[in-house]
């Protein structure tokens, strides 16, 4: 499957030259992780976020948002933002933020 590599590059400009941050390529699509563990990808036109499970019923109320499920199973802490919904830069870089932000406050691996 492709992704939206317009989509991906915005993400790298937004994480800059954090010096934590890796690229690789994961389930069809690219993932930005932080010391390991996955902040935020991009999955054909979508942008996965890690949001942590106490997070996921308020992030599944804002716009263009629905839950992760890749497997049939959903993955309570997961995401997936509509490409269609990130068409400000703001917009797109809250939810790097938030997915970066998570990331970060877990041990490395």
């Amino acid at each position: 499957m492709a992704y939206d590599e317009g989509l991906a590059e915005r993400i790298r400009e937004r994480l800059g030259a954090e010096p934590d941050v890796t690229e690789k390529r994961m389930f069809g699509g690219i993932a930005f992780l932080h010391r390991g563990n996955m902040a935020v990808g991009v999955s054909g036109d979508d942008l996965m976020v890690r949001v942590g499970p106490d997070a996921t019923d308020t992030a599944l109320s804002r716009p263009g948002t629905r839950v992760f499920d890749m497997t049939g199973r959903p993955m309570r802490g997961w995401i997936l933002v509509a490409g269609s919904a990130l068409a400000e830069d703001d917009v797109l870089g809250d939810w790097v933020d938030e997915g970066h932000a998570f990331a970060a406050s877990l041990p490395p691996k």
